[in-house]
């Protein structure tokens, strides 16, 4: 189970941090034991990126449907 995410954790950081990530991955110059942790590293964020965007996507779901009024029904009136 991935470790909870620090109280000052941002998704613009996460994602910075993954992209970090990446590039060091992409290097080809870690050892096999250092490129386990780093891709390690690498999934944590990349599903505490992916679970922040899911969050953010809810809440703009929800904002939209409150916001949205409700269709004419003539048989209302």
């Amino acid at each position: 189970m991935p470790e909870a995410p620090p109280p000052d954790w941002n998704f613009e950081q996460g994602l910075a941090d993954l992209e970090s990530v990446v590039k060091e991955l992409e290097s080809g110059d870690l050892p096999l034991e250092k490129a386990i942790e780093v891709f390690e590293r690498g999934v944590t964020l990349s599903d505490r990126c992916r679970k922040e965007l899911e969050d953010a996507e809810t809440r703009v779901e929800i904002l939209l449907n409150r916001s949205e009024p409700a269709p004419f029904d003539p048989t209302k009136e």
